[in-house]
C-alpha cells in the first residue's frame, strides 16, 4: 500500500465515510480509445470494491473539456491516454515523482488541501502496473535484478516509463536501449538527462555489441508485435534475439497484448528459458494502482482473478484487433 500512503502527502482523503453510497464516475481522455479495455476493467474493480462508481470514456484532446470534467464534483479521478500523457500534465494542480521523471501522465486522483478545497494530482501508474507485473511473477525480482543491467526495447512513451520502473524499484546498473531509430533513442537519453541524471542508458547499436554486454536480468518490451521490415526493424529485432539467447537469464515482460499478448517477445523469451509476464498482467497491474488512488484501498484478490480471466477472454476472441494498446 506503499503507493496510496504517498499519496496522501498531497493532502487528505476526499472520500466521505459511506463511499457504497455515494456515486463518483472516472473517465477516460484520448484520442481513439473506442476499443479501451479499461472501461471493462474498471466495472470489474468496482464492483469488487463494492462501490456504485462509473468508468466512462470521453474521446477528446480538448484541454477544457478535460478541465471542466474534471472540475465537477462528483468526479473522482480520471485516466488519460494518448495524445494527452504530455498536453494536460500543466492541467493539473501537481505532480507525482513519477509524472514529472516520465514526463507524461496517465492518471489523476484527488486530495484535498489544508483548506479543504479539492487538488487534482497527476501521476503515472503504467510503471507501477510494470513493477507489479513483475513482483507478482518473481517476488524476489528486485533483489534478483539488483546490481545487473536491464533493457528496454523501443524508444516512446512506453518505454520512458519502462526505464523509471527499472531504474526506481529495481536497482538495474545500467539500462539498455535496443530501438529501431537512432534519433529516439538520442531523444530519450537526453530527455532523462534533465529529469534524472543518474540513470545510466545505452543504446545497443549492432548485434557485436549486444553479444559483449553483461546479461540483462530485466526485458522489456514496448513496442508492437509486428513482423520487421525496414532494416532498423530488422536490427533490433537480430539485437534482440541474441540477448535473448544469452546465458544467466532473467525475466521478459513484453508490454503489447493486442491483438494477442503471445508476442514474439514473449514466445522467444519462453523458449529461451526467461521468466515471461505478458502485456495483459501490466494492464491489469496499472489499473489496479489507479483504483487504489482512487477508492483508497486494495482490490480483492476475487477481483483481480476475475479481471485477469476476463481479459484473456476478449483478448483471445479479437485476434485481428489494433496494434495498439490504449490504456
Amino acid at each position: 500500500m506503499d503507493l496510496l500512503e504517498r499519496s496522501y502527502v498531497y493532502g487528505s482523503s476526499p472520500l466521505p465515510s459511506q463511499i457504497s453510497a455515494t456515486r463518483y464516475r472516472v473517465p477516460l481522455f484520448g484520442g481513439s480509445i473506442s476499443k479501451s479495455l479499461s472501461p471493462m476493467l474498471h466495472s470489474i474493480f468496482f464492483r469488487a470494491n463494492s462501490v456504485p462508481w462509473t468508468f466512462h470514456l470521453t474521446e477528446t484532446t480538448d484541454g477544457a473539456i478535460f478541465q471542466n470534467q474534471l472540475n465537477a464534483e462528483d468526479c473522482i479521478g480520471t485516466t488519460i491516454t494518448m495524445p494527452n500523457k504530455v498536453t494536460f500534465r500543466s492541467l493539473l494542480d501537481d505532480l507525482t515523482e513519477e509524472a514529472r521523471v516520465i514526463g507524461a501522465v496517465n492518471t489523476s486522483f484527488v486530495r484535498l488541501g489544508k483548506d479543504g478545497k479539492r487538488k487534482h494530482i497527476g501521476t503515472n501508474t503504467d510503471c507501477v502496473g510494470i513493477r507489479d507485473a513483475i513482483l507478482y511473477q518473481m517476488p524476489q525480482g528486485p533483489i534478483m535484478a539488483k546490481g545487473r543491467p536491464s533493457m528496454v526495447i523501443g524508444g516512446g512513451g512506453a518505454a520512458r516509463s519502462a526505464i523509471f520502473a527499472l531504474w526506481k524499484w529495481f536497482g538495474s546498473t545500467e539500462i539498455y536501449i535496443a530501438n529501431r531509430i537512432k534519433s529516439e533513442v538520442d531523444a530519450l537519453i537526453e530527455f532523462f538527462k534533465s529529469t534524472a541524471p543518474d540513470i545510466r542508458l545505452r543504446h545497443i547499436a549492432t548485434v557485436g555489441a549486444a553479444a559483449a554486454l553483461e546479461t540483462p536480468y530485466l526485458v522489456i518490451g514496448t513496442i508492437p508485435n509486428t513482423v520487421p521490415r525496414e532494416p532498423g526493424e530488422i536490427l533490433c529485432r537480430q539485437i534482440c534475439d541474441t540477448i535473448l539467447h544469452k546465458g544467466d537469464k532473467g525475466i521478459v515482460v513484453d508490454m503489447c497484448y493486442l491483438p494477442s499478448p503471445v508476442t514474439w517477445l514473449y514466445t522467444s523469451g519462453k523458449d529461451n528459458g526467461w521468466t515471461v509476464v505478458s502485456g495483459t498482467e501490466v494492464l491489469v497491474r496499472v489499473c489496479i494502482a489507479q483504483q487504489i488512488l482512487w477508492v483508497e484501498k486494495d482490490v480483492n484478490e476475487q477481483g483481480v482473478e476475475k479481471a485477469m480471466s476476463a481479459i484473456k477472454k476478449v483478448v483471445s476472441q479479437d485476434q485481428t484487433g489494433p496494434k495498439a494498446s490504449k490504456i
